[in-house]
């Protein structure tokens, strides 16, 4: 599998009308290939549209720009530690946002700091979890995220 240098999204085969769209704000290389993997492997009517940093999930998520035509998506994972914008600054204008607020959002993220999790407790992040390290305990949590977020 080749993994999208740019931002864009994952093509399928699969009806449109089947699919659930996942915004997925990460910068790291390594990360999103875990992600594209584990959301194959775990949920193929997932459509995983990638953006690299907290200015651009903002212009998808409002439809600005080039992302005029982008999907509203289902669920949002968010990392916390972004370029341009943090996840912070990121997950704090969703919530506020009237027609983004319901949208979930779920950090993931590196940090287990006690402030970090307060912080987005705070600003009614709907669940947080830590990036596990290797694919089967990332496709573990896919599979869980799957199960719980984006399953009718």
């Amino acid at each position: 599998m080749t993994l999208p240098r740019c931002e864009g999204s994952v093509m399928t085969t699969e009806p449109e009308e089947m699919f659930k769209t996942v915004l997925l704000v990460e910068d790291s290389l390594g990360d999103t290939r875990l992600a594209i993997e584990a959301f194959q492997e775990t949920n193929k009517s997932v459509k995983l549209h990638l953006v690299r940093d907290g200015l651009a999930a903002m212009a998808y998520l409002r439809r600005e720009g080039k992302y005029a035509d982008a999907p509203r998506p289902d669920l949002i994972l968010l990392d916390l530690n972004l370029p341009k914008m943090g996840g912070r600054d990121v997950l704090a204008q969703i919530k506020v946002d009237e027609s983004l607020k319901t949208i979930p959002t779920i950090i993931l993220t590196t940090s287990v700091a006690p402030e970090d999790i307060q912080e987005c407790e705070k600003l009614q992040a709907d669940s947080y979890f830590r990036k596990p390290v290797g694919f089967e305990k990332y496709d573990k949590l896919v599979r869980s995220i799957s199960t719980c977020w984006l399953e009718s």
